[in-house]
Parts: structure tokens; C-alpha cells; sequence
């Protein structure tokens, strides 16, 4: 499994626009083979940055989603609401203190 993290920076105006757009994806989004959670969390100290965490079951899986229709239309809407370029890691998980 891999946890995908994306930092997003949004100009203020454009925060509710991108929580609508998250509100309509998330659906779509665990519709694709592998995928089993998306999260969005929202900075406490700047709440301009977001956090949005998807958890896959393999690396393919991930990129079948990033190379979608899906994938570029929702992205297309979104990037023309940032205040900053986009960060994105893709992790493992290691150790957790929540049994599974």
C-alpha cells in the first residue's frame, strides 16, 4: 500500500471553490481499482494550504488514476486556483500505532 500526499496552496478566494470541486471528486476518485481512502485536510495555522491523502493499493494503480480523463479534469479545474506550486510525496507506512 502507499499513502499519495498532495500539499495544495490556494489564494483565499478560491478555497471554496476547491472544496466544491474536492466535494464532487472524492466519489470518483474511490471509484478506481486500488484506491480505498481520500482525505482532505485543511492547515490550522494557514488555512490557504490543504493536504489531500489517498491511499492506494500499488504504484500502478496510482498511476492509472493520474493518467485518466478523470485525472485531468479535475486537475485542470484545480490548478487554476493555486497561490503556490503544488507538493506531492508518495510514502509507505512504516509504524503505526492503530492495529490494521
Amino acid at each position: 500500500m502507499l499513502i499519495r500526499i498532495v500539499k495544495l496552496t490556494f489564494k483565499p478566494e478560491n478555497i471554496p471553490s476547491f472544496e466544491r470541486i474536492f466535494d464532487e471528486s472524492k466519489n470518483g476518485i474511490l471509484a478506481f481499482e486500488g484506491c480505498s481512502k481520500v482525505d482532505l485536510y485543511q492547515d490550522l495555522k494557514n488555512p490557504s494550504v490543504f493536504f489531500t491523502y489517498s491511499f492506494w493499493e500499488k504504484e500502478s494503480d496510482l498511476e492509472n488514476y493520474r493518467t485518466s480523463d478523470f485525472f485531468r479534469a479535475v486537475w485542470g479545474h484545480t490548478k487554476t486556483l493555486f497561490a503556490d506550486k503544488p507538493e506531492a510525496w508518495s510514502v509507505a507506512k512504516v509504524n503505526s500505532s492503530t492495529p490494521e
